[in-house]
């Protein structure tokens, strides 16, 4: 029989990390069946009128003083 000690505090500290990267995931899963299906043609269509998205966020703002 083997006897680990670890420290409460450290124990807390990975536990709490695991039982937050474990909500992660599943809160990924349940965000990923809420999000509308989309067919190819579909997406197609939206892309050709709309373009495609960007992932660039800029803003400039002018303070005049």
């Amino acid at each position: 029989m083997v006897v680990i000690t670890i420290p409460k505090t450290e124990l807390k500290s990975v536990i709490k990390e695991s039982v937050k990267e474990a909500l992660s995931q599943e809160l990924m899963k349940l965000r990923s069946l809420a999000l509308p299906f989309i067919a190819q043609k579909e997406q197609k269509d939206i892309e050709k009128k709309y373009g495609k998205p960007s992932r660039k966020i800029s803003k400039t703002i002018t303070i005049e003083i």
